[in-house]
């Protein structure tokens, strides 16, 4: 009875654990969240990853603006890759629209990545933000000119 009662404790605790951190993610790293829970909500990935590159870009530490995304879902069965990316866009066309400035799409069905199950790599950064009036406007900043 006594270890029962541990491991249901220990298991609330877990669980109030991975809530916590679910949580704080989401309050520290908004348009990441936004993105996952929109891909998710729309498409209903099998997969699904969400990569803020931004780390890898010119841009001021913590920033939420270069992400790369996984999808893997039924819903682009017998779709040309256009059409899955032009999907993935109007789903994320608010976050584009603000922060968003590169949105790298990998956009695969169960059974391609069944067959090819990884992700490429993202080239270096060219340090193109750094020129980039539009983005240095969203993010508060200036240009480099």
């Amino acid at each position: 009875m006594l270890l029962s009662g541990l491991w249901h404790t220990s298991k609330s605790l877990s669980l109030l654990r991975s809530v916590c951190t679910g949580v704080r993610s989401t309050m520290e790293k908004p348009v990441e969240a936004s993105i996952r829970a929109k891909l998710t909500q729309h498409l209903d990935p099998t997969h699904l990853e969400v990569l803020n590159e931004s780390y890898m870009h010119a841009v001021p530490k913590g920033s939420e603006t270069h992400f790369k995304v996984l999808v893997v879902t039924e819903k682009f069965k017998g779709l040309p890759l256009i059409q899955r990316h032009r999907l993935v866009n109007e789903v994320l066309k608010e976050e584009l629209a603000g922060t968003v400035h590169a949105l790298s799409i990998q956009a695969k069905t169960p059974q391609q990545w069944e067959e090819n199950p990884s992700i490429s790599k993202s080239p270096p950064c060219m340090g193109g933000s750094k020129h980039d009036q539009l983005m240095a406007a969203k993010l508060g900043t200036q240009t480099g000119n």
